[in-house]
């Protein structure tokens, strides 16, 4: 048997999240709109009682990877989504939306 805690995260599309639990109980959440089909990456969280745990990467990496079995595409205006992209490059690399497919303005 082991003491370490169960950590899942799982995407809630009716909150527009990725939830990461820890045990069964929410500790974060990465929120997220979509746009043509890409997900925006738009605010980070882990509760102040879960930080310092690694659950933010944690959450970062399953986000980005059911993203990317979705075959969807990433648009990462959060800071740490942003930071955990670029510090894992370039194995997100083809995650990201390129500029060109951005959605016009309107």
């Amino acid at each position: 048997m082991t003491d370490e805690p169960q950590v899942t995260v799982a995407d809630n599309p009716d909150q527009s999240r990725f939830e990461v639990s820890v045990d069964g109980t929410l500790a974060g959440f990465a929120a997220y709109e979509i746009d043509s089909g890409a997900v925006v990456f738009v605010h980070t969280e882990v509760f102040e009682e879960y930080e310092g745990k690694g659950l933010a990467g944690q959450l970062a990496k399953a986000a980005l990877g059911m993203v990317r079995e979705a075959g969807g595409k990433v648009v990462a205006l959060c800071p740490y989504i942003r930071s955990y992209v670029k510090k894992h490059a370039p194995e997100y690399d083809d995650l990201l939306r390129d500029a060109s497919e951005a959605a016009p303005e309107v």
